[in-house]
């Protein structure tokens, strides 16, 4: 196989834009020998990850949203391959991209072909794996979606709290954390297990964290004695508000714990669980990074 060659697997709803159609034409024009491949149904990505690898394809894009990334990165690393991954984000967050410093113009985006790749972690939930991160919420009245009110009081920290349906049902649930040289058990309101930085387009929930430091980057919102009437306050001071009042830690692994149940949200995929726990798989995966990427710590 030639050194510049890729497979682009791209999400279906991306097949007629432009944009990707011109930049990808740009990659060809530049030299590389760059196969398309779309996306129909669930299972494609994973699919098609294994037969690009079994081709002999080196370097894979994934283009799409945060679910396609995950999809890609996922299909990858369990096929153990060394063969690297360029991330091409079209969806609405793209959370992983933003916070990894990945450009959103398609042309820029894979002109990252051309870089280096570097080696990055990536989150595992007892063998669902994740690129960016784990939200998570409680109780049986939360729901997927975000309600319209709650976003109009709270702007984009609504979806850190993925989905409460109404404002007068944010409630708290107990909870226990273990890691190594951690614990923290109490009522509380979410939390963010990242390998990334940010979730649900925007919020940054762990601003510290890297993607090559073999670690996870906790941060729990414990739940005040008022639950509605704080967490206004709370949240529209930002991440400057989460900061004063979260419970944060930088581990290995973590084990929760919650005996009412946790819905969680691992890059767009939901998984529901008691008891969980969930590790960094230090340098799974290669991926294409701008030099200057602020997930990159040993650079």
């Amino acid at each position: 196989m030639g050194e510049r060659k890729a497979l682009l697997i791209l999400h279906g709803k991306q097949a007629a834009n432009e944009e990707v159609r011109a930049a990808v034409h740009a990659r060809r024009a530049a030299g590389w020998e760059l196969a398309v491949r779309v996306t129909w149904e669930g299972g494609d990505a994973a699919r098609l990850v294994k037969e690009a690898l079994a081709a002999g394809y080196r370097t894979l894009v994934a283009g799409g949203g945060d679910g396609t990334l995950k999809e890609v990165a996922e299909a990858m690393a369990k096929a153990n391959t060394d063969a690297s991954l360029v991330l091409l984000p079209l969806g609405t967050a793209n959370d992983f991209a933003r916070a990894a410093g990945v450009p959103l113009e398609p042309g820029a985006a894979l002109a990252l072909l051309d870089a280096p790749p570097s080696p990055i972690d990536l989150g595992d939930a007892e063998g669902h794996l994740f690129l960016n991160m784990v939200t998570g919420g409680f109780g049986s009245r939360i729901t997927a979606s975000t309600s319209e009110d709650l976003k109009k009081v709270l702007g984009g920290a609504a979806y850190f709290l993925t989905g409460l349906t109404h404002f007068a049902e944010v409630h708290s649930a107990f909870g226990r954390f273990r890691g190594p040289g951690f614990a923290w058990e109490g009522e509380f309101l979410a939390l963010g297990i990242g390998n990334g930085r940010q979730a649900g387009g925007g919020h940054p929930l762990c601003p510290q964290a890297l993607a090559d430091d073999g670690l996870l980057d906790l941060c729990i919102i414990p739940a005040p004695q008022d639950v509605v009437g704080t967490l206004g306050t709370l949240l529209s001071g930002g991440i400057l508000g989460l900061e004063t009042v979260s419970v944060s830690a930088r581990l290995p692994w973590v084990e929760v714990e919650a005996p009412e149940g946790l819905d969680l949200n691992l890059d767009g995929e939901p998984l529901e669980s008691r008891r969980l726990r969930i590790s960094a798989r230090a340098a799974a995966l290669s991926v294409h990074l701008p030099s200057d990427s602020p997930l990159i710590g040993s650079r």
